[in-house]
């Protein structure tokens, strides 16, 4: 192993020596102890022990080695989120969709390939909810010798996570198995500190110290699994400059508003009274779905204040402000200038709508279920709720295995119906199937995402892997062919990760540039586990340079669990 890991690394060191610099990371995954809120004895899956995990730092166009070596009780995937591994989707990571999980005590060399991202994303673990505890930052500065778009002192970088009380993986296991709501989770915590409103968390609050005058870039990463969040700082307007690894128009707000996935770079400057003020994190919940309504909070404090004097808060919108939520969500708009340009589709050559519902399934025989009415909760797209192959989608695509998925994912979904009516003469029961979209190279393809008032209708953040795409529209209601004429396509955010709002649409565009299996998902994690996922797979073209690489030696085997 050794001697073929040496001549790896050193073909790769020839292979990207014109394609930026090549760093290497190595990543441990291990149980470590927590103390968090009152629990001493807590044991919970890291990266090199650490919570959140340790920092991913490159420039645009590098090339990053990342060694991840499993010595957790259970198989992991990791996944880069936001990086688009062009032609490289063996180290995207999801789960039986790109990979089989790294078996204990082993290791996985995984290559990710920078090319257009610049900003911050992140890495998670890609298997059951095992991300709660394994996450962390990948912030890619511009290339060398070039600048930022906007001028800032010091950066920090803040990562909001959900805890919960017991072991993540037991949490779904056991819901999957009775058909019911998962645990809900039991405090938000901000760079893995809770904050002065939980039990036992007086001394674990988050604290950034400013000085009066400066201005501050703050990295935001939403890596919570399933409640969608307002941030804001007392006192303390926001500047919006970028999202998902890509740079937006500056967007001045008091507030964010931010979903499980998303990342954004936000400008802040201390122009205020020299004294302490609270930054927070608060739930937007638009349903009827169980929720954890707590906040969590850090403080922004400036030097020369004194440290016994009590914070200010902040007013934010109320849980369930839908209209605060659209109203900051509607405002974004990518950078387009000269160095940043945007490069909308508008010789849309595929159209595609999805339903995105939250459904129930009927109860098995002989057994008592735990959801509504004795019922199995679900999701799907489409009406289709999708079954995890126990192979990888990728493999069996690359080597023509049968059998393992179909290609009849539908363009639109199977009848029309008033989607966000009254629909409680529809059954709520979805078709469990693996079935995957088919998408030929260089298409430029058109989804029209649209909710549903079946089971529990909420805003749903879809993300989708191997692809950044343009957001064109976006709205209340059912979807009309006469909303195209209101599209952005001048200017819209370019990113990975999307609310579709409540009972409403929304409109993406993207170039099939990338080929490949690529996963596409709701980033709740609970409606991800039900079902509320699919899989896109965008063919080869036809030149060797428009083709999926061959496979890494040492993907990890699809026959140890």
């Amino acid at each position: 192993m050794g001697t073929f890991l040496g001549f790896t690394v050193t073909t790769i060191l020839l292979f990207c020596m014109a394609q930026g610099k090549v760093l290497f990371y190595d990543f441990v995954l291990k149980e470590t102890p927590i103390e968090m809120l009152c629990e001493t004895n807590r044991s919970v899956i890291t990266v090199n022990g650490l919570f959140p995990g340790p920092e991913i730092r490159a420039h645009k166009g590098d090339t990053i080695y990342v060694n991840v070596t499993n010595l957790g009780p259970y198989g992991i995937t990791i996944h880069w989120h936001g990086v688009r591994q062009i032609r490289y989707p063996w180290s995207d990571g999801p789960e039986y969709i790109t990979q089989c999980p790294i078996p204990t005590n082993s290791s996985f060399l995984q290559k990710i390939k920078l090319t257009e991202e610049e900003g911050t994303l992140w890495w998670h673990a890609h298997s059951d909810w095992s991300r709660a505890t394994i996450h962390g930052p990948i912030i890619i500065l511009p290339v060398h010798n070039t600048n930022y778009p906007y001028e800032f002192d010091k950066q920090h970088t803040i990562v909001l996570s959900e805890w919960y009380a017991r072991d993540t993986k037991d949490i779904i296991d056991e819901a999957l198995e009775s058909g019911g709501d998962p645990d809900l989770s039991v405090a938000y915590t901000i760079n893995g500190q809770p904050g002065d409103s939980y039990p036992c968390s007086n001394d674990s609050v988050y604290n950034i110290t400013v000085v009066q005058g400066k201005t501050y870039l703050l990295r935001i990463i939403h890596a919570g699994l399933n409640e969608e969040m307002f941030f804001c700082i007392a006192k303390h307007n926001l500047t919006v400059v970028g999202m998902d690894g890509a740079y937006l128009k500056p967007l001045n707000t008091k507030y964010l508003m931010i979903t499980p996935g998303q990342t954004m770079d936000v400008l802040v400057t201390a122009n205020q009274t020299i004294d302490h003020y609270y930054m927070v994190f608060s739930p937007f919940v638009d349903s009827i779905a169980p929720s954890n309504e707590n906040i969590t909070r850090g403080i922004f404090q400036y030097s020369g204040s004194k440290s016994s004097e009590t914070p200010t808060l902040p007013v934010l919108p109320g849980f369930k402000n839908k209209s605060g939520a659209g109203n900051f969500t509607t405002r974004l708009r990518s950078l387009n200038s000269e160095e940043h340009l945007s490069t909308v589709p508008t010789n849309i050559t595929r159209n595609i709508t999805i339903t995105v519902s939250v459904n129930e399934q009927p109860c098995p025989a002989n057994k008592t279920c735990a959801g509504t009415d004795d019922s199995m909760l679900s999701a799907s797209l489409n009406n289709i709720s999708f079954s995890t192959p126990s192979i990888s989608i990728l493999q069996a695509y690359y080597n023509n295995l049968l059998g393992v998925y179909n290609k009849t994912f539908p363009n639109e979904p199977p009848f029309v119906f008033d989607y966000t009516g009254n629909v409680s003469a529809l059954g709520e029961a979805a078709n469990v199937s693996t079935e995957v979209l088919m998408i030929n190279y260089n298409e430029e393809v058109e989804i029209r995402f649209q909710g549903t008032n079946i089971g529990v209708a909420e805003n749903h953040p879809m993300h989708l892997h191997g692809y950044s795409f343009y957001v064109v529209g976006m709205g209340d209601g059912n979807f009309s062919d006469s909303y195209i004429s209101d599209y952005n396509t001048v200017d819209p955010p370019y990113i990975n990760t999307v609310g579709i709002p409540k009972n409403g649409w929304t409109a993406i565009r993207f170039k099939a540039d990338n080929p490949g299996v690529w996963f596409m998902h709701c980033h709740l994690e609970r409606h991800a586990s039900w079902g509320m996922e699919t899989v896109l797979i965008v063919g080869d073209g036809k030149l060797k340079h428009q083709k999926v690489y061959p496979p890494p030696r040492d993907m990890p085997p699809c026959t140890v669990s």
